[in-house]
């Protein structure tokens, strides 16, 4: 049986619009709109999608930077919405850390590496200066940087160099669960799999869980042991990393990987065009949220919003799913 570290269920986040001087509500932001999944202990789920499709929103509410407006977040067993301000901090907040995109503005330029990578331990535990001396010097060696470097400043390194050091504070308390906010997208191309390497080898070393932010297919495949495809603060396609992008079945996850075409054999694939623009998440179309970009529509989809069903190893929300599964 999985060991499931972290359970989304039905997780909603509206925000409502209002304009005016008197502030009237003209509507809700539909950034999350019934989104589940699981994590598995030392695995990896992304999530994948344009922008706007709710991927951040959905990671700022595991964080508890966003409040759900419904839903709940399982980790561990425990539902930690129910949970006190004291008991996050002991029981969820520390075995919750995150690594964002950007390495330049993710850290305070006035410290030193020593104090960023410390923060954690100073804020969560008890350590004496001489110990968190020790375990900054630890971090620093396991995601292959050199101890005596911590008495420097971010500006004095690179890229790839500040995006290690932003992973030795994310593992500084020893999480179960990492979140990965396109954590290589703002590196060049030559560093970025030094650092994927890097956050593999953490993963099998300390049995971490990642949850991935991510829109570069490949990154996501190199990453990834599950694929959630996220559309208009939807999941349209779930399913294991390699059964999805040998065979993926929604429309959308088709047009992502024909754009991507990382193989040979994808690249034989005829290329889909998305055509138009993601829609307001303010005003999303009725029925299926995608219809109006699918080449596959059909007047079903316009009316009636699909039901999310498994179709073999599939998670999928689409009319045509079944269909799609027999071409294949």
């Amino acid at each position: 049986m999985a060991d499931i570290i972290l359970e989304a269920r039905k997780l909603v986040k509206h925000y409502p619009v209002r304009h005016g001087i008197m502030q009237s509500f003209q509507g809700l932001v539909r950034a999350v709109d019934d989104v589940s999944f699981t994590i598995e202990r030392g695995k990896a789920l992304s999530l994948v999608g344009e922008s706007g499709a709710g991927k951040s929103t959905t990671a700022k509410l595991i964080l508890l930077l966003e409040q759900l407006t419904s839903g709940e977040i399982i980790f561990q067993g425990q539902d930690i919405c129910k949970l006190s301000q004291a008991e996050l901090k002991t029981s969820y907040r520390p075995n919750v850390s995150a690594v964002m995109q950007n390495p330049w503005s993710s850290m305070n330029p006035r410290m030193r590496v020593r104090d960023i990578v410390a923060e954690p331990l100073v804020v969560n535990t008890r350590l004496s200066k001489n110990e968190i001396k020790s375990r900054v010097g630890e971090l620093l060696e396991q995601v292959g940087l050199i101890p005596d470097w911590a008495d420097r400043y971010p500006h004095e390194f690179s890229g790839g160099q500040r995006q290690r050091i932003a992973v030795a504070r994310a593992l500084a308390l020893n999480p179960s669960l990492i979140i990965l906010d396109e954590p290589v997208s703002a590196l060049d191309v030559s560093i970025r799999a030094q650092i994927m390497n890097l956050l593999r080898e953490l993963q099998e070393e300390f049995n971490i869980s990642y949850l991935i932010i991510a829109h570069d297919l490949a990154t996501v495949r190199f990453m990834s042991h599950s694929v959630a495809i996220m559309y208009l603060g939807q999941i349209v396609e779930y399913a294991e990393a390699e059964e999805l992008f040998e065979n993926p079945l929604h429309p959308y996850t088709r047009a992502l990987i024909s754009a991507s075409a990382m193989s040979a054999a994808e690249r034989e694939r005829e290329r889909i065009i998305l055509r138009g623009e993601m829609p307001s998440p303010i005003n999303p179309p009725a029925g299926c949220r995608f219809h109006t970009r699918c080449r596959l529509a059909t007047d079903i989809c316009s009316n009636e919003a699909p039901e999310a069903k498994w179709f073999g190893s599939h998670f999928v929300a689409c009319h045509r799913a079944e269909k799609e599964e027999t071409i294949n």
